[in-house]
């Protein structure tokens, strides 16, 4: 066994509640693992906490756990999206193969202080399987081009609403209304948005009426299991040309307004930092309830409308 798990083991054993410990020392084990793999914070951060769960359902250590009892787990998560109930199955397989696996001898030191180790018990037999390519919501679809028009509309219209009450937040409203035509125009997700700098901006040399608004090089791109995010350059299309003028209003108006002119980010927030993504899902939620859309709908149904 290396120093490392060997010293995780031997802190947990030694404390006032072994059993709790060594399960935490197990976690901490597994998360040091998918970090050397150069996985993101956020796929490993969501592991222990299913792990978590099973044994709070369980009431139960990965040294007890048993087929029957992972199954009833599932069956208690009924309703759950197919997404969410791979998940925790995945989390699950890859905990129970890491302290399974005899490069670390979890299984050897379980057995020698407390009479068990632990054992895979998510297999082929009881778990779900990914049969189809999508799994989401149903309800959720690209949007008409008339549902695209009416939340731009209804956009304008709460800042149009904001500046006419003397309210605070016009400016941030003009931001959010331009976030959502980029996004439509550009085909981005949320985190490619969320990462575009000024220096992101390019023109198209055949289209050089496009200024620097004729591609976006986007460098947050949805990343493969255990790779950076990928990179792609978006060139804007002859249909979507509208919205260079928000855009340049953007850059040449509006966001001097929100903080310091050498700022990187194309969106500021009103504290001059980067816009966050839960602000922008907001901007998105409040143009599409005052639109009157179906609550199913979100940020990724700005796609290709129907």
């Amino acid at each position: 066994m290396t120093n490392f798990v060997a010293g995780l083991f031997a802190g947990a054993v030694t404390s006032m509640d072994p059993e709790r410990s060594t399960l935490g020392a197990m976690q901490d084990g597994l998360v040091t693992q998918q970090r050397s793999r150069q996985l993101k914070a956020s796929t490993i951060g969501g592991r222990p906490a299913a792990v978590r769960r099973f044994a709070e359902y369980s009431n139960q250590y990965p040294w007890q756990w048993t087929p029957p009892e992972f199954e009833a787990f599932v069956t208690s998560l009924a309703g759950a999206r197919p997404t969410t109930i791979r998940g925790y199955q995945a989390a699950l397989r890859l905990f129970l193969e890491y302290v399974s696996s005899p490069d670390y001898e979890w299984v050897n030191r379980c057995r020698d202080g407390f009479g068990s180790g632990p054992t895979q018990i998510v297999t082929e037999w009881n778990s779900y399987h990914h049969t189809t390519l999508y799994e989401g919501d149903p309800g959720c679809r690209p949007l008409t081009y008339d549902e695209v028009q009416a939340l731009f509309d209804a956009a304008d219209g709460l800042v149009e609403s904001i500046r006419t009450r003397g309210r605070k937040g016009a400016v941030a409203a003009q931001r959010d209304a331009i976030v959502r035509k980029v996004v439509y125009a550009f085909g981005l997700r949320r985190r490619e948005l969320w990462g575009l700098d000024l220096a992101d901006l390019h023109g198209n040399p055949k289209v050089p009426d496009y200024g620097n608004a004729g591609c976006l090089f986007v460098r947050w791109g949805k990343s493969s299991r255990g790779g950076p995010p990928k990179r792609r350059s978006v060139l804007l299309v002859p249909e979507m040309d509208w919205v260079i003028a928000p855009l340049r209003q953007r850059i040449d108006e509006l966001r001097p307004l929100f903080g310091p002119v050498g700022h990187p980010a194309l969106f500021l927030s009103e504290r001059a930092g980067r816009l966050s993504l839960r602000p922008i899902n907001r901007a998105f939620n409040d143009a599409r309830a005052e639109a009157g859309l179906p609550g199913e709908l979100d940020l990724h149904s700005l796609a290709t409308p129907t």
